[in-house]
């Protein structure tokens, strides 16, 4: 055990193949030149806020001004088996995602130790397991029902990118100079010091997505620690590529300067919209009506301020020579409703011919039966092409304002709404709290993201004395009457399979994070302390 790095999380099978000493080195190397960093970085969020919440404003930074305007800089070319990326898929790193993803005819296989994961110290663990054994060709998974899983040929595999944790999550079980590690750092090293070289055999490399940036000089604090570790390793600079999830109002407006900080690691930008609502609802959480988003099913990617997120998206990115990824399509197949799946598929196409004819190079599925219908959009887009890279979108000039256009978007805020909000809120977290991190809820694969919104949502109604358009106002005696009568349904459907103990847990910390007078930064925060 390398000197000052104490596990205090439990040890279990072939964990010590993770938890090596070069790896448990690399991870202290980072902590030690970058945690100070990184709490500042933090805290600066924390007085943004602030000057958010008395009433500033967001715009481009004055003093980046020269990087935007100069034409000349690029990011690196796009590296081995991110060539093409007109499919991606997400999820969990379980044995059964790991290889029904690899194995799904997507391009990219974004391996998410993030928002579709839970972070028990397990998770955490065997996921690392289950992506060291798929490179190795060691993986397999046979279901309860005798089903039977295996990789298909190294050729027909998704290139693995993996998502670590974002910068506001610590480590609780990996302790480095008594001082919990970061999420982030602990995610993108175990996988760093155990496959990148397993990548560059199999002629690819070392990728990831990085989450929840609000700023260029968190991006430059990634691009920091890449440098570091590849030094570490004794790997060539360069190697390490990164696509940034576009996921914060405050990142919108410092598209530019994040490829810019990244740019000898860059892989490109994604459109993470349910993130990115949720970050709209949080910063302008006090602000009033004109801040005041309609219910989360109602808004869509062509609202105004959706649609000029996504448009200078595309033109950043490719006037750089960067991939523009398109968003998540969510929707879960039903095998019971063929007319919800005609309803829901139609949708799908819609966003999905919306992105590639923007200019998008590939999109988001959540679910394998989504990929041919992606595929399919963007070869009749793409021909022979791998990407849309050479189309420059030189009509597209957004403004501070068009961004920030949030009641321009049509839509309401109803007690269907309301409930759905509270539903999903509470069974996700049931969910989450025993381990799950992706959980189908009325035909929505359902992540943290999607439950930010819905508590986020029910925070600001409450905050801001909305009225339903077919009731009341949004009160706390509302909201904590139909969370009796939502959990009711619940138990309902559930029967023995309801576990009390869970959804006790679960509406507790439903009311906690959007009820409370003071409004918590991020659900899994409070959450991850319930966590053994």
């Amino acid at each position: 055990m390398p000197s000052g790095v104490e596990i205090a999380g439990p040890s279990g099978s072939r964990y010590d193949e993770i938890l090596t000493p070069e790896a448990l080195d690399l991870i202290a190397v980072l902590h030690r030149e970058l945690a100070q960093r990184r709490l500042d970085l933090l805290e600066a969020r924390v007085r943004r806020q602030e000057e958010l919440s008395a009433g500033g404003a967001l715009d481009f930074l004055a003093s980046t001004e020269a990087i935007r305007g100069d034409t000349t800089w690029r990011v690196a070319p796009p590296a081995p088996g991110l060539v093409d990326r007109r499919v991606e898929i997400t999820g969990p790193t379980d044995k059964k995602m790991t290889i029904n993803a690899l194995n799904s005819g997507a391009k990219v296989w974004l391996a998410d130790f993030e928002d579709a994961n839970t972070p028990l110290w397990d998770n955490m663990i065997t996921g690392q397991l289950n992506l060291k054994d798929a490179l190795d060709r060691t993986i397999d998974y046979t279901s309860e029902e005798g089903k039977s899983y295996q990789l298909r040929p190294d050729e027909e595999l998704a290139t693995i990118v993996v998502r670590p944790r974002g910068w506001h999550l610590p480590e609780k079980h990996l302790l480095i100079d008594g001082q919990r590690a970061s999420g982030s750092l602990v995610d993108f090293a175990l996988y760093f010091a155990h496959c990148a070289r397993r990548q560059l055999e199999k002629g690819k490399g070392p990728y990831f997505y990085l989450a929840k940036m609000e700023s260029h000089l968190e991006a430059r604090l990634w691009n920091d620690a890449f440098v570091l570790a590849q030094d570490a390793l004794g790997i060539q600079q360069g190697t390490i590529r990164a696509t940034v999830l576009i996921e914060t109002i405050p990142a919108a407006f410092e598209m530019q300067e994040i490829l810019y900080e990244l740019r000898d690691h860059s892989a490109g930008l994604n459109a993470g919209r349910w993130d990115y609502l949720f970050s709209i609802i949080k910063k302008f959480r006090t602000r009033g009506a004109d801040f005041v988003l309609p219910e989360r099913n109602a808004v869509t990617m062509t609202a105004p301020m959706m649609r000029a997120y996504t448009e200078l998206l595309v033109k950043t990115c490719h006037a750089r020579g960067a991939h523009a990824m398109g968003g998540m399509a969510a929707f879960i197949p039903s095998r019971r409703d063929p007319e919800v799946n005609e309803r829901a598929l139609a949708k799908v196409r819609e966003d999905k011919t919306r992105e590639s004819g923007a200019g998008f190079d590939g999109s988001w599925v959540a679910h394998p039966d989504l990929v041919p219908i992606c595929r399919e959009i963007f070869d009749s887009v793409l021909g022979d092409s791998p990407n849309q890279l050479g189309k420059q979108r030189d009509d597209v000039h957004v403004t501070a304002a068009e961004l920030l256009a949030v009641s321009q978007t049509p839509g309401d805020i109803t007690e269907a709404g309301l409930r759905n909000n509270i539903s999903v809120g509470l069974q996700y977290l049931a969910n989450w709290l025993a381990g799950t991190g992706a959980v189908a809820i009325f035909n929505l694969m359902e992540d943290a993201a999607t439950a930010e919104i819905s508590r986020s949502q029910i925070w600001q109604w409450l905050h801001n004395d909305i009225k339903l358009a077919d009731g009341p106002v949004v009160t706390r005696d509302l909201v904590e009457r139909i969370i009796g009568e939502e959990l009711a349904k619940i138990r309902q459907q559930l029967g023995d399979a309801y576990d009390e103990n869970q959804y006790e847990q679960a509406t507790s910390l439903f009311t906690e994070v959007a009820l409370a007078d003071d409004y918590v930064d991020f659900l899994t925060l409070p959450a991850y302390e319930r966590m053994p």
